[in-house]
């Protein structure tokens, strides 16, 4: 599985790459915003991205945005990290067709759940 991890934090991008190498996935991008993404979504076939909310330039749901409606990019499986679980931030991530949502501070057993959840959503739908 290839993946991109966005988040403006070093710090942060660190302990995602970290975790995702310990549950052994190996094939692995980092961006440091929105816009450094999309231009790598435009190079580059990724499996999934995982995307901080909060991000200075582009936030993660203009990302999100411009990933299923400018890039067409459907069947990118999408995962959010953030800090924020108030219900409208959750229903509008919903609207913004996402597959899953992890809040911090989170687990590596966090993680992986939530690695498995979108593994198994993505195996269910029709090709």
């Amino acid at each position: 599985m290839k993946i991109l991890v966005v988040d403006d934090m070093p710090l942060m991008r660190h302990v995602m790459i970290n975790m995702l190498r310990r549950l052994e996935y190996e094939d692995i991008t980092e961006a440091t915003d929105g816009r450094q993404a999309i231009q790598l979504l435009k190079n580059h076939h990724y499996d999934l991205l995982i995307t901080d909310l909060n991000m200075p330039k582009m936030s993660g749901k203009e990302l999100i945005d411009k990933i299923r409606q400018e890039l067409k990019l459907v069947d990118l499986a999408i995962v959010v990290v953030t800090c924020d679980d108030n219900k409208q931030t959750v229903l509008n991530l919903i609207t913004a067709k996402i597959d899953g949502m992890i809040v911090k501070p989170f687990t590596l057993n966090t993680l992986l759940k939530q690695l498995q959840y979108v593994s198994s959503r993505r195996d269910k739908q029709p090709q």
